[in-house]
């Protein structure tokens, strides 16, 4: 339909507010990126062995995450924020996933803290978040029961958001530590660099087969694309590096993938 004007005037909700005023204050973020390609191929047999027999669909990002928590064990001081001049660590492993939902029209994306994530087992987490995909509502911040967050004037956005990063209460209830899954079912590899105020930040991106030399053979397998982004303010490089070798390591073995 084409009108007078030639274009369409429509407000923007307080699902796309919120997400605007977050970006800014992000962006801000003095971050380093790491892009790598992991082999899942023995993880991804696992969880297609667990569903013939079962018929439960297991969630690859929960293996992401479980992962994430036994590796983030090694790396205590990965699991904190700065608040002025002082650094602060956080004795639980929280780990914040993004879930995407669709509100008032919107895909939106909304995160729950999945607490204690180096003590539960990967059923657990993706039982978690399968849970937290099910809820039905209209509302921003249902997930989180802060519903609250609509009634705040679109001008104290940015303000709201920039106090959270460094608030104790909110880094305990969702932690510095994040992962969100963006590309898993593409045709082709990509990548994305992500905006997000965590000091680890995991995007996952598209899965890709690729012909690799594997056990003296050329054999097909499959690859995910991640990205890593890390707070320098908290994170060097060096340390950076020894952390990707650990969790590639981690997630490329399957062995935390426990389905009995």
């Amino acid at each position: 339909m084409t009108t007078k004007k030639g274009y369409k005037s429509l407000p923007l909700g307080i699902n796309r507010r919120a997400v605007i005023a977050s970006a800014s204050v992000t962006k801000d973020k003095n971050a380093i990126h790491c892009f790598t390609e992991v082999d899942i191929t023995e993880p991804r047999a696992l969880i297609k062995k667990h569903f013939e027999k079962t018929g439960e669909k297991l969630s690859l990002t929960a293996y992401i995450v479980k992962c994430l928590s036994n590796v983030m064990i090694d790396y205590p001081q990965f699991n904190s924020f700065t608040k002025g001049r002082k650094l602060i660590l956080l004795d639980d492993i929280t780990i914040s996933v993004l879930i995407e939902r669709e509100i008032a029209g919107e895909n939106v994306p909304e995160p729950i803290g999945i607490k204690n994530a180096q003590n539960k087992t990967y059923i657990q987490i993706h039982r978690e978040i399968r849970e937290a995909q099910k809820q039905q509502t209209d509302k921003l911040g249902s997930l989180s029961g802060q519903t609250w967050i609509k009634l705040i004037p679109g001008f104290l956005l940015r303000l709201f958001f920039r106090i959270a990063d460094k608030n104790i209460h909110m880094a305990k209830k969702y932690g510095k530590i994040a992962v969100t899954a963006i590309g898993m079912f593409s045709k082709e590899p990509f990548w994305f660099i992500p905006h997000g105020t965590a000091t680890v930040l995991i995007t996952i991106g598209s899965i890709d087969k690729k012909v690799v030399e594997f056990d003296n053979k050329f054999v097909s397998r499959e690859h995910l694309c991640l990205t890593v982004s890390f707070d320098h303010d908290i994170v060097d490089g060096a340390p950076a590096s020894r952390f990707m070798n650990q969790l590639i390591e981690t997630i490329k073995s399957g062995q935390l993938i426990q389905t009995d």
